[in-house]
Formats: structure tokens, C-alpha cells, sequence
């Protein structure tokens, strides 16, 4: 029942995601909240209706809200800070599979036995993230361009009138 692993994770990524977040709050709170969704959205598919992972047991707990809600979007916010945006396509790619790497190193620490380990494979391996990883970052990437069109259109100053 101990999520020791989990817990460093969070305040590490937590840690790490803000002391280098190069976001604006804006961004910030986009990124923030569409990891959450998306994330869920994926997790409800591939770990609660087809069992292919899941956090600490098959069942929905209390313990695993916190891999949910806290534990990724400062990995999101650290990936957009020092993505290479003004670099070449060959440079993004790169930057993009040396992410999944770690990534993929991560995923496999957390398998590791509780206390350490808090994530359980059923049919789902490394091989699949592997795979699913760079399409995830692309998707991540897509939203957080349209955000920041968003921003420009919008321009300076252009708020309701809150009174």
C-alpha cells in the first residue's frame, strides 16, 4: 500500500517542472489541464476498459489520482521548455527520441517492486510506449502550437469586462 516511488517522482518532477518552466502561466495551466484530460482519456481506454497497465492495482483508487492529475504535466512543461522550436526538423526529431528514451527508462524504474514501483503491466510492454511516446509528444506538440496561436490572435489587453 506504500506509494514511495510515486512520491519522489511527483515532488522530483514537480520540482524540476518549475524551477525550469520557461512557460508563461497562460501555458502553463493549457498544458497543465490538457495533459490531465488527455491523459485520462487515454488511461480510461488502455487501463481501465482493455487492461493493458495500471498504477498499484486494477481497481480505480484513491492512491492513483495522484499518477494522474500531478505526476505528468510537469514532465510536459519541462518538454516544451527546451524544445527546439527555432532548431531543424532532424534537431526536433532527436530531441524528441532522446525524451522517449528517458521516458522509457522511467516507465521501466516504475516497474520495479512496491515501495519503489507503482505501475503494472498487463498486456501492454516498453516496446508498445516506445512506439506510442513520440505520437503522444507530437500531439502534445500540435496542442501547445495551437495555444500559442491562440495567444497571438488574441493579442494584448483583449479581457472581459470583469466588474
Amino acid at each position: 500500500m506504500t506509494v514511495i516511488g510515486l512520491l519522489i517522482a511527483i515532488v522530483i518532477f514537480n520540482y524540476l517542472g518549475f524551477k525550469y518552466n520557461r512557460l508563461t502561466q497562460n501555458q502553463t495551466l493549457h498544458i497543465w489541464s490538457f495533459t490531465i484530460a488527455f491523459q485520462g482519456l487515454f488511461d480510461m481506454l488502455i487501463e481501465y476498459k482493455y487492461h493493458g497497465y495500471w498504477y498499484f492495482s486494477k481497481e480505480v483508487e484513491w492512491r492513483g489520482v495522484l499518477a494522474h492529475t500531478i505526476l505528468i504535466p510537469p514532465v510536459n512543461m519541462l518538454f516544451l521548455s527546451f524544445f527546439p522550436f527555432r532548431k531543424k526538423r532532424v534537431e526536433q526529431v532527436r530531441y524528441i527520441f532522446l525524451w522517449t528514451v528517458a521516458i522509457l527508462c522511467y516507465e521501466a524504474l516504475t516497474l520495479l517492486p512496491e515501495p519503489w514501483g507503482y505501475f503494472y503491466n498487463g498486456w501492454w510492454t516498453l516496446w508498445h510506449s516506445a512506439a506510442v511516446d513520440p505520437i503522444l509528444f507530437f500531439i502534445l506538440l500540435a496542442y501547445f502550437k495551437w495555444v500559442l496561436r491562440l495567444e497571438l490572435l488574441s493579442g494584448p489587453g483583449r479581457f472581459p469586462n470583469l466588474k
